[in-house]
């Protein structure tokens, strides 16, 4: 397996470290990179169930980059160690339009959401939602889980409350869990007045914009008929 990635560019490189540095203030834990046809592939969880009986939805953020060079592989880093050599990478960019190379860090082998693999194909589009709308459902999650999550809080108990706030299905588009909005609109995917594109296959919901993609896995006791 290849221990290196080129990005084509130092605003490639810019682009993925604001990716990561978003997806780090949500959950500080692994990116799954993966190599294939002169794309990388960079998957971040936004939530995801830690139990059998955690009805939260698996929310993924995903952004795409082209590649200049290096071989196919498939890793899960850690997030912070990746953006560390990314910052040490900029520093010592001295030709923004040049390629620039990045290594590995070392690999997780525990992180079980990286096991699930959303499909490549067989999506079907749905009706568009509007980003303002997205935006509003973000917000007011927010502050419900800031109002009712006092400080000092059990992480349990922190857990419930936002699997219950961000598995609510949003109103008018209930294939879609408030869980979906918090993440295009953490992850810098939303841009207003464009709407955002809905794309589904299976228990798989995709959120598309040209900044990036959703991805919702919802559990199968959940799915309608």
């Amino acid at each position: 397996m290849s221990r290196t990635f080129s990005l084509v560019d130092s605003l490639a490189l810019s682009d993925l470290q604001t990716f990561l540095g978003r997806a780090g203030r949500v959950e500080d834990g692994s990116v799954r990179l993966i190599a294939d046809s002169g794309l990388l592939a960079a998957y971040v969880a936004i939530f995801y169930p830690v139990g059998l009986h955690d009805d939260t939805p698996t929310v993924l953020g995903l952004r795409t980059f082209a590649l200049a060079d290096g071989g196919p592989f498939d890793a899960v880093v850690p997030v912070r160690s990746l953006l560390e050599r990314l910052a040490r990478l900029r520093i010592d960019v001295e030709d923004p339009a040049a390629p620039v190379t990045v290594s590995l860090p070392i690999e997780v082998n525990t992180v079980v959401w990286a096991a699930i693999s959303p499909p490549r194909g067989g999506w079907r589009g749905l009706e568009p939602v509007p980003a303002g709308e997205l935006l509003t459902v973000a917000d007011a999650g927010i502050a419900e889980i800031r109002d009712t999550v006092p400080a000092g809080t059990g992480e349990q108990l922190v857990h419930r409350a936002r699997a219950e706030v961000w598995g609510r299905p949003i109103d008018g588009f209930e294939h879609i869990p408030a869980g979906a909005a918090f993440a295009t609109h953490t992850l810098g995917f939303l841009a207003p007045p464009e709407p955002v594109r809905v794309y589904e296959t299976g228990p798989w919901t995709r959120l598309s914009s040209e900044r990036g993609h959703v991805l919702v896995r919802r559990r199968a006791w959940t799915l309608q008929a």
